[in-house]
């Protein structure tokens, strides 16, 4: 059997679009331009979006809005990426109650009427995808369109809506500088493209020279910005989560999701709320959204799946997508304060693409990791080998060895025997993770 034979007709879909393009990332918005005029514009006849921009935490950011949203009773549509297991991952349709992923039929259908409306002429799979989901949202009456930005800002495919409700930028850090550029001010300049004239925009605490760019374009387009620690705070105090802005204060459940960097993603969703105004949120809602705000793979703890019986019995096994310095720094701070809760050995496996910082992701676990294993990440293209991930995890003081799969990686910790069970942490790469969730058997609904 081929790889092709065992392509979903999504997956198929996609494979066909990949081939209208020599690249798969090329940062433009003229070819897009053309593929919407010749479906009449479905980017003008959208509900109201809120478009999100950052490094770290969009997703987190946008899971949040969500669950606000939808405990308001709310019609939610997202679009989000990369997805995990499913291609449809990347739909999420506004129902009430709660979204659903777009359905094989519907998605193929629309993909389809994409590729023929723009005739062969070359453009990227990305683009192409952006324009379904376009089209798919504006044939779907909702409250809010949740839009997640691809890469960067300001030419990704995303920012052809030229009026959002608002913006939000999130955390910016050095990542993908083929793409963006070498350095943070170069980096927040492309993340900054999508603050628009008029429009307020929310901004996570940043460093200063990323601040700066904001501040500069906000300025020069009258967009009101609402900004972390200035206009609004989202603090821990006593494991609660309370908010405080201009318009009073939230005290607030914690988060469901995992991590002092949570509070501040809740934060920017409330801000973004508020600033919008045009909701009409109860207090209810918010306390709904932190407790029901669910995002895979982020600090995700994996409870029950075929994984989960490979591992040493009554380890923890958790799995993080992260995979850039600023992401590394999250997730260890996080691991730091469940060992002060409970004390475990920690157990790193990961896996890691070849153009990413590995040390300056792999250093925030120094002096944290018993161990490390490294494996390559299956399916991809520019995966890193895990000899070599291994040799730059010894180079930072790390203990690593190699394996060449998952199962063999938690064959590996059993034979550890270590006491008490481990805490196993699978992380470095957002491929990874869904490789993980597909072998466990825990699909993202």
């Amino acid at each position: 059997m081929t790889d092709e034979d065992c392509m979903s007709p999504v997956d198929s879909i996609v494979a066909r679009l990949t081939a209208l393009h020599p690249r798969r990332i090329d940062l433009s918005l003229d070819r897009l331009q053309r593929l919407l005029a010749a479906l009449d514009h479905p980017e003008r006849k959208l509900p109201p979006v809120i478009h999100v921009a950052g490094t770290n935490g969009k997703g987190s950011t946008i899971a949040f809005l969500r669950a606000i949203l939808e405990a308001a009773g709310k019609r939610v549509h997202t679009y989000t990426s990369p997805h995990l297991v499913r291609f449809n991952e990347r739909f999420r349709i506004g129902k009430p109650g709660e979204g659903k992923l777009v359905s094989d039929e519907e998605l193929m259908a629309t993909m389809e009427e994409c590729e023929r409306a723009n005739a062969g002429a070359p453009i990227t799979v990305f683009e192409i995808t952006t324009a379904a989901g376009l089209l798919l949202f504006a044939r779907h009456p909702a409250d809010a369109l949740l839009l997640e930005v691809g890469l960067g800002g300001r030419l990704d495919a995303t920012n052809v809506v030229d009026n959002p409700l608002v913006t939000i930028i999130t955390r910016i850090s050095i990542d993908h500088t083929d793409f963006l550029g070498d350095s943070l001010e170069k980096i927040a300049v492309e993340k900054a493209g999508i603050i628009k004239r008029g429009v307020p925009a929310v901004i996570a605490s940043q460093h200063r020279d990323a601040l700066a760019v904001i501040e500069r374009q906000a300025a020069k387009l009258g967009a009101p910005l609402k900004i972390a620690g200035e206009d609004w705070t989202a603090t821990e105090e006593r494991g609660r989560l309370v908010y405080q802005d201009e318009a009073g204060l939230l005290d607030l459940p914690p988060p469901k999701l995992y991590g002092r960097h949570q509070f501040e993603n809740a934060g920017l969703a409330i801000a973004a709320l508020r600033t919008a105004g045009q909701f009409g949120i109860p207090s209810a809602a918010f306390d709904a959204g932190m407790v029901k705000a669910d995002w895979p793979a982020r600090l995700h703890r994996l409870a029950h799946g075929a994984l989960v019986e490979l591992a040493p019995a009554g380890s923890e096994l958790w799995l993080d997508g992260g995979h850039n310095p600023d992401g590394g720094r999250a997730i260890a701070a996080t691991l730091a304060d469940l060992e002060e809760r409970v004390s475990r050995p920690l157990v790193l496996i990961v896996g890691m693409l070849a153009s990413k910082d590995c040390a300056g992701f792999l250093n925030n676990f120094a002096g944290l990791a018993r161990r490390m294993i490294a494996v390559p990440v299956p399916g991809v293209e520019k995966g890193l080998s895990a000899e070599v991930l291994a040799d730059t995890a010894r180079g930072i003081g790390l203990s690593a060895t190699s394996r060449d799969n998952l199962s063999e990686a938690l064959e590996a910790v059993r034979k550890l025997d270590l006491d008490p069970p481990p805490r196993i942490l699978i992380t470095g790469s957002l491929y990874l993770a869904g490789e993980v969730l597909r072998a466990n058997g825990a699909l993202p609904a």
